[in-house]
């Protein structure tokens, strides 16, 4: 399942796939395969969920900037994963319920790409260069 997969080396191919509806979904994990044996776990009260999560990443109706900072935002929202042996790929699938972030829970996946380093460090670079990468939501002013 997973080496049949292609790579996606850039964030406009990423958008290309976005747009054409065949990958709405991020997941950082060590795959498919490995996620095909179980499904996600909240960590915090350590319940099985009924999916897999995955973070969705077709931008919201409120977002006018180009489709490439909003995915960048979103690969660099679990970097943090990768420090832990997870890749990132996209993938497709029927979501049955949200988790603990509400994040959507998915079913039936269809593994469609892996996300290359390359591409990970474009949406590094263009999150900090782009956006306001990390800002407080409450400050005082």
């Amino acid at each position: 399942m997973a080496t049949d997969m292609r790579t996606v080396r850039t964030l406009a191919q990423l958008a290309e796939l976005v747009d054409s509806g065949d990958a709405p979904y991020l997941r950082y994990s060590p795959g498919p395969e490995s996620d095909a044996r179980h499904s996600s776990n909240d960590h915090e009260s350590g319940l099985t969920m009924p999916g897999v999560s995955a973070n969705p990443l077709e931008a919201p109706g409120w977002w006018t900037l180009p489709l490439e900072d909003w995915l960048a935002r979103r690969v660099c929202q679990y970097l943090r994963e990768l420090d832990e042996g997870a890749r990132p790929w996209v993938l497709s699938g029927r979501q049955v319920d949200f988790g603990p972030d509400n994040e959507p829970l998915l079913v039936d996946i269809q593994p469609v790409a892996w996300l290359a380093p390359e591409l990970v460090d474009e949406a590094r670079e263009r999150y900090q260069s782009r956006l306001n990468a990390g800002a407080a939501t409450h400050r005082d002013r």
